[in-house]
């Protein structure tokens, strides 16, 4: 199964593994902001922006840290389970992209987690800065 949009959104099949769950064999909350930050490099992929020029690159100064995570789990998942992840921009400001993600059971579409993460545009001393334009023009054209 591959990458599709539906209803605004890039949907991106993910299967859990082993070593993503706790002892009790469910996924570790950690893994789920792992899968947010695949989810946002599938996204930059789609729409012809290489990840590795955009997260940190240092020939044009500016790097896209993440600044603010949050995700709320609503149903236990489990090693080998496949779940659908949803990503969706938010919302974009002149400085900052805020990605927001929902993690659906891919049998049945249940909803069992459901997230955001802001990312901000940083210049070589770190400080906030406008964020690429070529980036903001894909972003704004998906903003609801």
């Amino acid at each position: 199964m591959s990458e599709e949009i539906v209803d605004r959104a890039l949907r991106i099949p993910i299967r859990i593994h082993f070593g993503d769950t706790d002892p009790y064999g469910v996924v570790y909350f950690a893994s789920y902001f792992k899968y947010c930050h695949h989810g946002i490099e599938a996204f930059l992929r789609h729409y012809g922006l290489p990840p590795h020029q955009y997260f940190r690159n240092p020939e044009r100064g500016f790097g896209l840290p993440v600044v603010e995570a949050t995700c709320q789990f609503l149903k236990p998942v489990r090693y080998g389970d496949e779940l659908w992840l949803d990503v969706k921009v938010k919302d974009v400001k002149s400085k900052s992209i805020t990605f927001e993600f929902s993690f659906y059971e891919r049998e049945n579409l249940q909803l069992v987690a459901r997230g955001y993460v802001v990312i901000v545009a940083i210049d070589r001393s770190w400080k906030a800065c406008e964020l690429p334009q070529e980036l903001r023009k894909i972003v704004e054209d998906m903003t609801p």
